[in-house]
């Protein structure tokens, strides 16, 4: 019996393979290369030839003058976007739930959807163009205002707010459609008695619609804690510069210009590991979080 069910799943537990494959690969091969960080690595010598440093290298991380506005750049622009990243997609759930015609819904659905689709080397381009200071549209329309054009991708004022809204735009349509898939699992007879009761749409929103979708909030929430030091590399990558590295540089462009383009690899593979292990901690305890207060589990 059990011989010819383990034939029966055969085909489909070699279907893993290749994931299996890519995973063991690209994902953990390479932490093999996390030692880099307790060594002085020389290319030259390799991993096994380099000078062994200890924790040297993160005595240096945490001396190096920009650290702590690097640390401080990512986790504001990530809060925000998690922040902005509840808020948009329910109140937009919400609105979309008003809309009786379907195919006035399923447009609108269909175009806040598609920015997600587009990558950030296309969107960081289009950004790029609308809010040129001297061609965009956006400046443009501030000129006809009397407004001073305003760098936006330039300007250390303004850039943490570009990449917050930016990413609100690309992604707020996926999450929309979780909500609305949240709203479905309402019992219609709730609004119903709401509607004998004499409630307006307003108090059907608060004491039946937010209640009924309440669990999947908590529970997005308490998993996007685990992107706190996240704050989205391709699209930091595609649209800051030297100008804005004082607002909009992060984590993760920081390790790549130090690693890559600097060629300081240990000092970058520490500062890799730092961030690891921060986010290893703020996972666990997102997923305990989760199952804690929405009953989430993974297995």
């Amino acid at each position: 019996m059990r011989l010819s069910k383990f034939w029966r799943q055969l085909p489909l537990d070699l279907m893993i393979l290749p994931g299996l494959a890519f995973v063991l690969i690209f994902s953990y091969g390479p932490m093999a290369g996390l030692v880099m960080a307790f060594q002085n690595y020389k290319p030259t010598k390799g991993i096994l030839g380099s000078e062994w440093v200890g924790l040297d290298n993160y005595v240096t991380v945490f001396q190096y003058p920009d650290t702590k506005q690097m640390i401080y750049n990512t986790v504001f622009i990530a809060v925000m976007k998690i922040v902005a990243g509840l808020v948009v997609p329910i109140t937009a759930a919400l609105l979309l739930n008003e809309v009786r015609r379907r195919g006035i819904k399923r447009s609108i659905q269909t175009m806040i959807y598609l920015p997600h689709f587009l990558s950030w080397v296309i969107l960081g381009g289009i950004l790029i163009e609308i809010l040129s200071p001297s061609t965009g549209i956006v400046n443009s329309f501030l000129s006809s205002l009397g407004i001073e054009p305003i760098y936006f991708l330039g300007d250390n004022r303004w850039f943490p707010y570009v990449l917050v809204i930016s990413d609100v735009w690309k992604e707020f349509g996926f999450a929309t459609i979780v909500y609305l898939a949240a709203l479905t699992g309402i019992n219609p007879s709730l609004y119903e008695a709401a509607v004998v009761d004499g409630a307006s749409r307003w108090k059907q929103t608060l004491h039946i619609t937010l209640p009924g979708i309440r669990p999947i909030i908590v529970l997005l929430a308490v998993l996007s804690l685990g992107n706190i030091l996240n704050a989205g590399f391709d699209q930091v990558f595609n649209l800051y510069s030297p100008q804005v590295y004082q607002s909009g540089d992060i984590i993760d462009t920081f390790v790549y210009r130090m690693g890559l383009a600097n060629a300081q690899y240990s000092f970058a593979t520490a500062i890799g590991l730092f961030k690891s292990a921060i986010s290893f901690v703020l996972i666990s305890g997102a997923y305990y979080l989760a199952y804690r207060f929405a009953n989430y589990r993974i297995f």
